[in-house]
């Protein structure tokens, strides 16, 4: 794996440009930043400039776990931001010498895609229904909007897999022009979908091979469930949100023949959720409570339903929390699931997988008005069955006080917009740490700690997104929930036989061989049976649900790099070096991919977590489809250019949120732009008139001013490397950006006219001479601050910089070395000893003074100064001076130039380091 610590050796092998120059330099004679992408993308794609390359050792590979964005729908502008991050990353690792592997996937199974191609297609899923045929159309196309699900018409399971299959096929090509605009360097030769028949084997082999090892297994257990989706519902796919409700104040009674006879009070209880009390198994409080600490042990009967119920103690039982004593319903919530486990408490769910109260009265129900009471609320939604109920309290007394409304945190699914239930349900698991774990041989293996020393190994950019993987694995509950009651995704591999009195024996699992993976059970023949035998006793029948979405997407290291059909390419990939995601996945894909690579290979999937911050809109708030504040980003490019949105995500620091800002997409076209006129002065700058390139030779710089700018570039060419290797891309924009602004306004003013030739103005208006080391000097200093600026803004903008390449190099900018300080410094020299360090700052400040006075004087910049007195700092003199012949000529100084020791002010009053004492002002020259 590549070290990528600073300091560290750069893999031994070379980029393939030999920075040849071309013999003559050929500048548009208008040159701008539109129509780039069109010209250098298909270019790039042509030269296979971004192919991996399959001959590299582990060791010279960067290999990248690229996000599969999920093709149900489109892009958004916070995925430009993130993906952006990943690909200047990729650019600066290739042009260090790395063999880089940037493949794409496309997430393209589960739920998203079914609602998309629900509300598209106008269909919906009956798995029921026969295939009806490859001829079937369907009854509309997207142009009808999105179709109300009432309308929609019901189609046979194959169908609708295909209608998904054939959307999100759509859905990709427009996502692959898009990251093609913005100029992505991925190699398109390596592409995948998470619902490809190569991500179904990866998937189903690595669940099997879990199952045979115990780290899978199914479980009847109490789980979330979405009554509008028709799905289980994982933990990490929950999201806490306020939900309007009322407390009920209900009386429950003592059932001690003592303390009825005796008149013993009621116990009050609060709850928001009466339509559950016919579910009550206990009444729980904390056992510090001494209001409560004298029924522990005893009975209470329910009201309505009159069902005997213990009290008991736990510890999270809230005290402080309405009355301080709580019904324990199975099931209303997370703590009923573990009261109900904890305290070995008996199942009585009333709520079937539609949401609706069971039709048939419960066995625990006997007495005649509670039987009574249930068949009021049987059948009905939980709405309707909470104000039946509340309606029966009323009647009998047992609702203390009216209801009073109150807001209550619900879990909801992600993409749901129903409160969840927790029904009993048979389900799969991958164990996760979130469970103790006791393997057959009696031992128990601390997959919890396991896990959490993975996170411990592994680098996180920023560092402090690691505490969030830390506390999500010490707080999970729960091993991970893989299956899922839909239709698109990858099936679970596994058949169950059929007694013969025709009941399913769900105990026993057929799987199937390694080598006939992938299988879909309800389409596939069950290992040692026949098609005729399905569904019939002694036959067999297929486990009809498919995997979570991120039970797939948790293994895109594998499936990108090739795992179990290319054994070559994952050798040389995996490990993977950098997983780059959101801030919030890291609790599912990143955490999950963790999971199943320690489980399968004992090793963790990529060295680095890249972690990007979100977008935030205008009103500070996250952007996201769900709250529809998104902003599509293809018109984006259009209108402002790549290089310029590029430039606007790659300004951000990886985990920081950042502003959606047009603002600061103008400036990255200002900046692309400023890089093409920039270049073409220089790259024109030789004065030789067939526009033959000089060569780049360091040894060429020997004036102080150019030996200054090399020092200062080789400093930025140092901090912009550390940078990267930090993973902070945003700091080494920054280093650059700053040096190419210091380059434009300052050091090409003051050197101009020397690198045309041309030197300072004598008192008749006309150039002096100047030596052919002096001029050599600057259009040295120019070519090799050009050469090297283009290759550090390469990876932020990267069709700009193509352009510029194109107009004196062969090859391309990207894969040209990444630039290294060495022979910069050399041609610098010691920049100490001969007084360099800040000397392109103060010979800038000194321009800067001097065409001040005449924009005071309301002149123009070529007007004459017939004499200048300026004072200086004292360790600023000296730098005036080795400047002298460059700020003479970029200030049209004619005659004397004097400089004296003081302590200059600025027109503020603060300290500067250089100011005009007096100057006289010539003639103006006339226009033209």
């Amino acid at each position: 794996m590549t070290d990528l610590s600073p300091g560290a050796a750069v893999p031994a092998a070379a980029p393939r440009h030999d920075h040849a120059i071309l013999g003559h330099v050929v500048v548009p004679d208008r040159v701008g930043v539109e129509g780039l992408e069109g010209k250098w993308a298909p270019d790039w794609e042509e030269r296979r400039l971004h192919a991996f390359d399959r001959t590299a050792t582990r060791e010279q590979v960067f290999s990248i776990d690229t996000p599969p964005p999920t093709a149900s729908g489109s892009l958004h502008i916070g995925h430009v931001f993130s993906y952006t991050h990943t690909d200047v990353l990729a650019r600066f690792h290739r042009m260090r010498g790395a063999k880089v592997f940037y493949p794409m996937g496309w997430d393209d199974n589960g739920l998203p895609t079914e609602r998309r191609v629900q509300n598209y297609y106008g269909v919906r899923c009956d798995p029921t229904l026969p295939y009806e045929g490859d001829d079937f159309v369907p009854p509309h196309a997207g142009d009808a909007g999105s179709v109300r699900a009432a309308d929609q018409v019901p189609v046979s399971r194959r169908t609708f897999v295909r209608l998904c299959e054939q959307l999100t096929a759509e859905d990709e090509k427009q996502f692959e022009a898009l990251w093609r605009h913005l100029g992505l360097s991925v190699d398109w030769s390596h592409q995948y979908q998470t619902i490809g028949r190569r991500a179904q084997k990866v998937a189903q082999t690595a669940f099997l091979r879990n199952l045979a090892r115990g780290e899978a297994y199914p479980a009847e257990a109490p789980g979330l469930w979405d009554v509008t989706f028709q799905t289980a519902v994982a933990q990490a796919e929950l999201e806490a949100r306020d939900y309007p409700g009322h407390y009920h104040s209900l009386a429950f009674h003592p059932v001690a023949a003592q303390d009825a006879a005796a008149g013993a009070a009621d116990v009050v209880i609060e709850t928001t959720r009466p339509e559950l009390l016919a579910a009550c198994v206990a009444l729980v409080a904390h056992p510090d409570d001494e209001r409560y600490q004298h029924l522990f042990g005893t009975t209470v009967r329910t009201p309505v339903f009159g069902v005997e119920v213990p009290v008991l103690p736990h510890e999270a039982a809230e005290a402080d929390k309405g009355s301080g004593i709580a019904m324990c319903c199975t099931f209303g919530d997370l703590t009923d699931v573990q009261w109900w486990r904890e305290l070995d408490l008996p199942t009585r769910s009333i709520i079937r997988r539609d949401g609706r109260i069971v039709d048939d009265v419960p066995a625990w129900i006997t007495t005649p008005g509670g039987v009574a009471a249930f068949t009021e609320i049987a059948g009905k939604t939980t709405f309707s069955a909470r104000a039946a109920v509340v309606d029966l309290l009323r009647e009998s007394g047992e609702l203390l006080a009216e209801p009073t409304p109150t807001q209550r945190k619900a879990n909801f699914f992600e993409k749901g917009d129903k409160p969840l239930e927790i029904v009993t349900s048979r389900q799969w698991y991958i164990r996760n740490g979130g469970r103790v774990w006791e393997q057959p041989d009696g031992l128990v293996r601390d997959l919890r700690k396991e896990l959490l020393d993975r996170g411990d190994e592994l680098d996180f950019h920023p560092d402090f997104m690691r505490v969030r993987y830390a506390n999500w694995v010490g707080g999970l509950n729960g091993d991970w929930l893989v299956s899922r009651q839909r239709f698109f995704g990858v099936p679970i591999p596994v058949w169950y036989p059929v007694k013969e009195d025709g009941e399913v024996d769900w105990d026993t699992v057929i799987v199937p061989e390694e080598s006939a993976l992938p299988v879909d059970p309800s389409a596939d023949v069950a290992p040692g049976y026949t098609a005729e035998q399905r569904g019939v006793p002694g036959g067999f029948v297929g486990d009809a649900d498919i995997m979570d979405t991120w039970a797939t997407s948790s293994l895109t290291p594998q499936i990108a790099g090739g795992w179990l059909e290319d054994e070559d390419l994952f050798a040389r990939v995996f490990p993977m070096d950098v997983r780059p995601q959101g801030q919030d996945i890291i609790r599912t894909w990143l955490f999950s991919t963790v999971v199943r690579s320690h489980l399968e290979h004992g090793t963790l999937p990529w060295a680095n977590a890249a972690i990007s911050g979100w977008i935030l809109d205008p009103d500070r708030k996250k952007m996201s489809k769900s709250k529809g504040n998104v902003v599509t980003p293809m018109d984006l490019l259009v209108e402002h250019g790549s290089d310029a949105v590029r430039y606007w995500a790659a300004s951000a620091r990886l985990g920081t949120d950042a502003a959606f800002e047009v603002g600061q997409m103008k400036i990255g076209r200002r900046l692309a732009i400023k890089v093409l006129n920039a270049s073409k002065f220089v790259l024109q700058s030789s004065g030789d008139p067939a526009g033959a390139a000089p060569a780049l030779d360091p040894s060429a710089v020997t004036a102080p001013l150019d030996r200054a700018l090399l020092a200062e570039l080789a400093d930025v060419v140092d901090g912009a490397t550390a940078a990267f290797e930090a993973y902070d891309h945003a700091r080494a924009l920054e280093l650059a950006e700053s040096f190419f602004w210091t380059f434009c306004d300052d050091y090409v003013e003051l050197v101009k006219d020397r690198a045309y030739g041309r030197g300072a103005l004598t008192a008749d208006g006309e150039p002096a001479e100047l030596s052919e080391a002096e001029i050599a000097s600057a259009r040295a200093a120019l070519w090799l601050a050009l050469d090297v600026l283009l290759r550090l803004f390469a990876p932020f903008l990267p069709f700009a910089t193509a352009e510029v390449w194109s107009w004196w190099r062969s090859g391309s900018v990207h894969e040209a070395a990444w630039p290294t300080s060495d022979a910069l410094r050399a041609a610098a020299g010691d920049a100490d000893a001969a007084g360099l360090v800040g000397l392109l700052a103060t010979a800038g400040e000194a321009l800067s003074t001097l065409r001040k006075v005449k924009s005071e004087a309301k002149v123009a910049q070529r007007t004459p100064l017939l004499d200048v007195e300026l004072v200086a700092r004292e360790g600023a003199v000296d730098q005036v001076v080795l400047a002298d012949g460059d700020l003479r000529a970029a200030g049209k100084v004619t005659g004397p130039f004097t400089i004296v020791v003081g302590e200059p002010v600025g027109a503020d009053g603060e300290p500067v380091a250089v100011a005009v004492v007096s100057s006289t002002l010539g003639e103006a020259p006339a226009k033209g």
